[in-house]
């Protein structure tokens, strides 16, 4: 590996629970960008607003931050199987890294329920596919069960997974280290609230290690259809558009209420048409194409700036999760019939352009 580009796990070794008897295990994860949005910042008032494009991690969501450390310390354990349950993101991240490292995969999920991209990402990669009838919470629960016997023969690699969140916290890092500083704001969305959970642990050990001064406030966003933090009760049965935030108990509530209340930020619910908006909106305006979930980040600070909650000066990142090509179908409902047809000469495509 070239010393310009270590692995994700090597550029901050000091921070992660890595030894020299863990395998190297990389997909090339971490490293994403953190881009400028000025033109949707005009748009919703924030000027300052930057996209962290987790969606261009190796499976295409930030997933694989935590796969890495989590695979790479079920290896160095000696495991030989790997489960997990999933709405989409992890099962993709669970079957490729576990393909790398040599290992059985498994993966539960709710039925009817998965995002066509991601579940072809499971399947190419070899995963053992379970669909069970009922919702991420039931699979999870199934999962959790099936690894907590002493005798069980797989590794659980869901978020509730300590190494997972030692893994996504690298993301937090990587923002401080470009912008130079911590943001102001810190918006993300909120599932199963691994990720909010992460995000702020790496803050907070960035900000103890001197590498920055202070922490962001964190801004978290559930879907209205699932929004048992902001309800203050878990959903029976969560509803939304945004599929990898449908989740009615989140297994990381705890972090996500401290990541909020220890950074006197907030956790809010957007509709699912507030997230379409946005959805639209970042590739319109940005020409950054995620998925319906990733676009809770952005609608969120949207909907709190048009209410004047946020300072117009502040600087904030929107954390996007995953790639748009993660739910193509979502994609295609929302652009509809937007091919024109014309005859195979210049005339005609002049015509259908009305040039």
């Amino acid at each position: 590996m070239s010393a310009v580009r270590p692995r994700l796990v090597e550029r901050y070794r000091e921070f992660l629970p890595i030894t020299d008897a863990t395998p190297a295990l990389t997909l090339g994860e971490g490293f994403t960008p953190l881009v400028a949005a000025p033109r949707l910042g005009a748009r919703i008032g924030l000027p300052n607003l930057h996209l962290k494009l987790e969606g261009l991690n190796p499976t295409g969501s930030f997933k694989d931050r935590g796969m890495v450390v989590a695979v790479s310390k079920a290896l160095e354990a000696g495991a030989t199987t790997i489960i997990c349950a999933s709405t989409g993101n992890t099962s993709a991240s669970a079957a490729a890294y576990g393909a790398a490292a040599g290992l059985e995969v498994a993966v539960v999920i709710p039925k009817g329920a998965i995002a066509v991209g991601k579940l072809l990402q499971a399947l190419i990669a070899g995963a053992r596919v379970v669909a069970v009838d009922d919702n991420f919470d039931a699979a999870l629960a199934i999962v959790r069960g099936m690894t907590e016997e002493p005798d069980s023969r797989a590794t659980l690699v869901n978020s509730v997974n300590p190494f997972r969140i030692e893994g996504q916290k690298t993301a937090a890092f990587e923002v401080c280290d470009d912008l130079g500083r911590a943001p102001d704001l810190l918006a993300i969305p909120v599932g199963n609230a691994g990720n909010i959970t992460a995000y702020w642990k790496g803050f907070r050990e960035y900000a103890a290690a001197g590498r920055v001064t202070g922490a962001p406030r964190m801004l978290g966003f559930e879907a209205e259809g699932a929004a048992p933090i902001v309800s203050g009760a878990p959903v029976e049965r969560p509803e939304t558009v945004a599929t990898a935030i449908r989740i009615g108990n989140p297994a990381s509530w705890a972090g996500a209420v401290a990541a909020r209340d220890e950074s006197g930020g907030r956790i809010d619910a957007v509709s699912d048409e507030e997230i379409l908006t946005s959805y639209r909106a970042l590739a319109e305006t940005e020409g950054v194409f995620c998925e319906p979930s990733s676009a809770a980040s952005v609608a969120g600070v949207t909907k709190l700036a048009a209410a004047g909650s946020l300072d117009r000066e502040a600087l904030v990142v929107c954390v996007l999760t995953g790639s748009g090509l993660k739910d193509p179908h979502t994609a295609e409902q929302q652009v509809g019939a937007r091919i024109i047809e014309a005859t195979a000469d210049e005339a005609g495509v002049r015509r259908a352009l009305e040039w």
